[in-house]
């Protein structure tokens, strides 16, 4: 029988794992130059977006529950330049900041979501650190599925039901027998 512990843990993976991969299907819609675009001088290109959420997710992630969350070696002032050069380290940058999230998520059980952890000398027990993530990295996802949708324009493909498409989307889903499974597939 599952336990609320064990349904959390399930839980998180699940919406950690599908906010990746909307960040994926956004990148998929792009072109190489497209990472770098910015509407204006103070806001953030995809690449520094990406760079600042895998920074975060290396050090808070790394050693998760016995070292600081803020590790030394973190500049976080350079996440916000622009400096990854194509799309393809970009993607590699990306992808190392989930591996390492995931790999610790991984490795947890019950037993250590009430563990203290540290994020810049502060205590969080695990799921506090977990819902703070959790409330993290969606936001820079939006962000850049926003960016990506400006630049795509009337090309962009949605990444979830499709504006107009509510009606038909319900009638689907109203259709089938109702059963307890993850919104976002899987």
């Amino acid at each position: 029988m599952e336990t609320s512990n064990s349904n959390y843990l399930k839980s998180v993976k699940n919406l950690f794992r599908y906010y990746r991969s909307l960040g994926d299907k956004a990148f998929a819609q792009i072109d190489e130059p497209d990472i770098h675009w910015r509407y204006n001088e103070e806001l953030n290109s995809i690449a520094a977006i990406v760079k600042h959420v895998s920074g975060n997710s290396l050090s808070r992630w790394t050693d998760f529950l016995t070292s600081d969350g803020e590790k030394e070696w973190r500049n976080r002032d350079d996440e916000f330049e622009d400096t990854i050069t194509n799309k393809t380290e970009m993607i590699a940058l990306w992808n190392k900041g989930w591996d390492c999230l995931l790999g610790a998520i991984n490795g947890l059980t019950e037993d250590d979501l009430m563990r203290t952890i540290y994020i810049r000398n502060e205590g969080h027990t695990v799921i506090e650190a977990i819902n703070r993530q959790l409330s993290h990295i969606p936001c820079h996802v939006g962000q850049i599925i926003f960016v990506a949708k400006m630049i795509t324009g009337a090309k962009w493909q949605s990444l979830t039901i499709p504006k107009g498409q509510s009606g038909a989307f319900n009638k689907e889903k109203f259709s089938t027998e109702k059963e307890h499974k993850f919104f976002g597939g899987k």
